[in-house]
């Protein structure tokens, strides 16, 4: 079975719920399958240790996730218009796979979720496009003709699927950005498909 790794790092949950939502749409695609995985967090304490099997939720990821999968949808919180520091973490340790070139040509789509309208998103979504290029990935975002990139009054971006969650982190994911996650998983699911024919 082709798998497409899902990878993201949320805290209040709304980043987990969009992960949800883009694997269904991976899975929409006949022979492609989703897996999901989180990242850690991260501590200044440098003797805090996170056991290496998440109490709840997802697993954490492991290299071979990324190595093993023909496509990534990757997703993180907007922190002051950046990726959120346990996925940066994450990605800093991928060098191997670099000098392996172990990603090249693999499709990448990438989500995010903010507090507030104008909190990110977008900055956020290239932040994470830029690993992924040094990696060789082929970046796919969500094309206009998807009507609710035009209509929605809530998240949504040609760079990738986006939420905004309030500043509290307790508005739910709008129809609008349902739609958006959904597609985003589905293009990616097509696409990676056609790549390893």
């Amino acid at each position: 079975m082709n798998e497409i790794l899902v990878l993201y790092y949320s805290q209040g949950g709304a980043v987990r719920d969009m992960a949800q939502l883009i694997a269904r749409g991976i899975e929409s695609v006949p022979n492609v399958k989703a897996r999901v995985r989180t990242v850690p967090k991260v501590s200044a304490n440098c003797e805090a240790t996170e056991s290496d099997i998440p109490f709840t939720g997802d697993p954490y990821v492991e290299l071979s996730d990324l190595e093993q999968c023909i496509g990534l949808a990757l997703g993180s919180p907007t922190r002051f218009g950046n990726m959120a520091a346990p996925m940066k973490y994450f990605l800093d340790g991928t060098t191997a796979l670099w000098l392996k070139g172990a990603l090249i040509g693999k499709p990448a789509a990438l989500f995010t979720s903010s507090g507030s309208m104008h909190g990110g998103n977008e900055s956020t979504l290239l932040s994470m496009m830029l690993p992924l290029m040094h990696h060789g990935m082929v970046i796919l975002g969500l094309p206009y003709s998807e009507p609710e990139l035009s209509n929605t009054q809530t998240g949504g971006s040609p760079y990738g699927a986006s939420h905004i969650g309030g500043p509290m982190d307790d508005k739910p994911i709008s129809a609008d950005e349902k739609k958006l996650c959904m597609a985003l998983g589905k293009r990616l699911g097509k696409t990676a498909l056609k790549l390893v024919a």
